[in-house]
Formats: C-alpha cells, sequence, structure tokens
C-alpha cells in the first residue's frame, strides 16, 4: 500500500516525502505573497502572474493560447481574465499582419508600472536563498531543474523554456554546454526560462 506524503509515519521516514511537504509550504508562501499582490491592485492572482509574464517575454508568446499553456489553464479561463484586464485598460491587442484573428497583447503604460511592481513579489523568498552557500544554491537549482524536467515529461507541467528541454543543450559526462553560446555551463548557470530557446524535437 502506498502511503501519502502528508502521512506523518512516511514523511519520518522517507527524505522525498519531506521534500514533497516542503515544497508544498514554499508553494503557499507563493501562493499568499501573489494573493496579497493581487489584492493591491484589485486583479486576481492570475492576471497579476499575465500582466508580468507579458512584461518579461516577447510579443509572439504573448498569445492567448500560449498563456494558457504557460500557466496550465484553458484558453476560456485566460481569455475572462484578458477581457478584464483590458477593460481596466492595462492591456491592449496587437493584431497579426499576417492573420488577422490572431492577436499578441501588450502592456499599456499602466499596465508596465503594475507589472513592474508585481513581478518583486517573490523578494522575499529570494533572500534567504541568498543566504546559502554557491555550492548549496548550485544543487537546489539542479535538483529543481531535474524535477520540473520529469514533471513536463510526464505531461503535469507544459510548457518549458530550461536548458534540458532546448535543442542547443547538451550534457556529456556531466558537463552542461549550449551550442547557441558556444560555452560550457556551470551547473548554476543552467536557465530556467531562456529567450533564446528552441524546443528540442
Amino acid at each position: 500500500m502506498k502511503y501519502s506524503s502528508f502521512n506523518l509515519n512516511e514523511q519520518n521516514q522517507k527524505i522525498e516525502s519531506r521534500i514533497v511537504v516542503s515544497l508544498e509550504r514554499i508553494s503557499e508562501a507563493f501562493r499568499v505573497l501573489l494573493w496579497n499582490e493581487s489584492k493591491e491592485n484589485s486583479l486576481s492572482p492570475i492576471q497579476i502572474q499575465i500582466l508580468i509574464f507579458i512584461y518579461y517575454h516577447s510579443l509572439e508568446k504573448c498569445k492567448v493560447g500560449y498563456l494558457a499553456d504557460e500557466f496550465n489553464m484553458t484558453k476560456a479561463t485566460i481569455s475572462d481574465s484578458v477581457k478584464v484586464l483590458l477593460s481596466k485598460e492595462l492591456v491592449t491587442k496587437e493584431t497579426d499582419p499576417i492573420d488577422t484573428r490572431s492577436f499578441s497583447l501588450s502592456l499599456t503604460n499602466e499596465g508596465k508600472k503594475i507589472a513592474k511592481k508585481a513581478s518583486f513579489f517573490a523578494s522575499s523568498i529570494e533572500h534567504p536563498i541568498e543566504k546559502l552557500t554557491q555550492e548549496q544554491k548550485a544543487i537546489m537549482l539542479n535538483g529543481l531543474l531535474k524535477l520540473i524536467y520529469d514533471l513536463n515529461n510526464s505531461g503535469i507541467i507544459t510548457i518549458q523554456r530550461m536548458c534540458f528541454t532546448c535543442s542547443n543543450y547538451q550534457i556529456d559526462n556531466g558537463v552542461h554546454y549550449c551550442k547557441l553560446l558556444n560555452s560550457k555551463l556551470a551547473e548554476n548557470e543552467l536557465r530556467v526560462d531562456c529567450p533564446e530557446h528552441e524546443l528540442r524535437i
């Protein structure tokens, strides 16, 4: 019989269970911080996340379909959030000149202002990480990247723009290498969200 990670006896016996519960606690911190930020701006958490995403990503990624995959939500849910952002004049539609039925989203000046400020909502989580040694940070990053990669492969997480899923990435005898940068990568240089990412087919 398989036990739950939340079963205290299981937690005390398996480090994997303690890691799962630790990640769940951290996810609660993200939810609280994001909720506080969204309340301050009279927006929902996903609307704040959409604004932040648009602020830092290229126009071709700022389409409803891409955002739905990015946040693991339906197009209808994202469309409802986008309608609110449009009505509040925080985003505008940029029509695709090739396909006039398609559009990307860009931020208005007010949208940029809110997105920039909101993008620091997780800074209180980053501060404790700064206190770790470089070795601890590298081990943590590598472990998290492998976890995200496996979750992506199993279909739990959809879009990923990380080194492990990029056609420019290769690893040989434990040495990470980027063909685009034509350079070796230290473990602490592996990227979670790379603007030059090209999905490996």
